[in-house]
């Protein structure tokens, strides 16, 4: 990968990419107070919806407004499309991954992935073994978070595959953009994204071989740190907001309790993780799930989206081998490309970790939110030695990649208009077919220089818009 950075809006010359074109000769007529206006009126109406994240660790688990840059984040179509194109190839792949290793194991029994990786990670899961699933589909939702390297090429950072969030977000910055900008969207074509629950909906009713299930979506409760999308989600979709004291098992069912009498459930969107979900299955002290869900599941009585036991294919051991999968199952080259990646647990891989630290991105293999990894070029002599020191304790539980060159996007700030580095996050929805909506969630590391995206770690969003050539 090379170490400049791609600028979404400017070429090296500093002349405008001609999809921005439009939205710079609007930028270049508009005072800053304006844009400074505007940012507050956006702050003001996200407090007053709500839609806010809760921050694990702070001090008072406060509830916290993630940053909302006015200055959207601009694809060509064209582009777009091969993007999506790849995160199609590769969520397919994902999924026949997650059939065949919980049946016939043909990728590990040709040697293309070491079995003990697979068998003996902690998302696998023994219930899932054999069970059969509604299209062979266990991620109806995924994520796949993209960057791009200094020439503008797309690599995938990891795989979102067990309960996938920001597409809220997504939604909310859009309504936003239109409501302060309508003058931006008359001016050119930018492809809809609002009838992302529609299909959203379509793809949980066609998870179940029912004609006309009942879908629900079952959520921690209001301390989840995404307990806001869980909410809008299943309001946008028309379907119960439910949590695991709602819900109860008779006669090798799920039913809710309702005003109106018990009422079965057919397919719930699933927003709590494996070990939660039911307390005679997995983790007993559990008071968030339903108990006997699991057997209800394994007997075909309920779709559970995504399915059980998803969490084995994104996690960052695994994410080295896509590629291969998408080789293994489809005979095809994969359109979009992984990062390199160093898997710590194989000595000459652990060897040149350690020679490089300093220069590296380490990460843990069930890290997640940006959380328990390291950045070399930002890290202090102290914190690189602790980690060498982790590393050497656990390699298997750590992966290193190269201090990946995030491109950048003009970003209001409190100094004006500024370059700042941003990733990329599409949602697939898999059903009886695979679909996107144009665009997805883009994060802003709003810190100068800082590569690190999450909303846990002080990053922001923009709208993202896919316009037509």
């Amino acid at each position: 990968m090379s170490r400049a950075f791609f600028n979404e809006m400017y070429e090296t010359n500093g002349s405008c990419r001609p999809h921005y074109q439009e939205f710079a000769r609007w930028l270049a007529n508009t005072p800053l107070e304006l844009l400074e206006q505007r940012r507050r009126e956006a702050d003001l109406l996200f407090h007053r919806a709500g839609i806010t994240f809760t921050l694990y660790g702070d001090k008072q688990d406060t509830e916290r407004l993630i940053p909302f840059d006015i200055i959207p984040r601009s694809i060509r179509a064209s582009e777009w499309r091969m993007v999506e194109r790849g995160c199609i190839q590769r969520v397919h792949a994902l999924n026949l991954f997650l059939q065949d290793i919980y049946h016939d194991q043909r990728i590990l029994k040709a040697g293309i992935i070491p079995p003990e990786q697979v068998l003996a990670n902690e998302g696998y899961q023994i219930a899932m073994q054999g069970l059969g699933l509604h299209r062979g589909l266990y991620a109806h939702i995924a994520g796949v978070d993209l960057v791009r390297d200094g020439d503008g090429s797309y690599f995938v950072l990891e795989d979102n595959l067990r309960t996938p969030s920001g597409v809220s977000y997504m939604l909310e910055d859009r309504k936003m953009m239109m409501r302060l900008f309508p003058e931006l969207f008359a001016a050119q074509r930018i492809a809809p994204i609002d009838h992302y629950p529609n299909l959203l909906l379509d793809t949980l009713k066609s998870a179940s071989p029912l004609e006309n299930p009942t879908a629900v979506l079952l959520t921690p409760g209001r301390f989840n740190s995404a307990y806001f999308e869980h909410a809008f989600l299943a309001r946008e979709m028309g379907i119960e907001l439910v949590e695991g004291a709602d819900l109860f098992i008779r006669d090798e069912h799920v039913y809710m309790r309702t005003t109106a009498g018990p009422q079965q459930v057919d397919v719930i969107y699933r927003r709590l993780d494996d070990d939660y979900l039911d307390p005679l299955s997995f983790n007993p002290d559990s008071m968030l799930g339903v108990p006997g869900l699991i057997s209800v599941y394994r007997a075909g009585n309920v779709v559970l989206a995504n399915a059980v036991g998803t969490g084995v294919a994104d996690d960052k051991s695994i994410y080295p081998y896509v590629d291969d999968m998408i080789r293994f199952y489809l005979s095809e080259e994969p359109v979009l490309n992984n990062v390199p990646t160093w898997q710590c647990r194989k000595p000459a891989e652990l060897s040149h970790v350690l020679a490089h630290l300093p220069e590296l991105v380490v990460k843990e293999t069930q890290g997640s939110g940006g959380y328990g990894m390291l950045v070399g070029p930002a890290a202090t002599s102290a914190q690189i030695e602790d980690f060498r020191a982790r590393i050497k304790a656990r390699p298997h539980a750590y992966i290193a990649q190269p201090t990946l060159c995030l491109s950048t996007c003009p970003t209001f700030v409190d100094n004006g208009i500024a370059p700042r580095h941003i990733d990329l996050r599409p949602f697939v929805l898999s059903g009886s077919e695979t679909r996107l909506v144009p665009g997805g969630l883009t994060r802003v590391a709003l810190q100068e220089g800082s590569l690190v995206v999450n909303s846990s770690q002080g990053g922001g969003t923009k709208d993202t818009w896919v316009v037509e050539d």
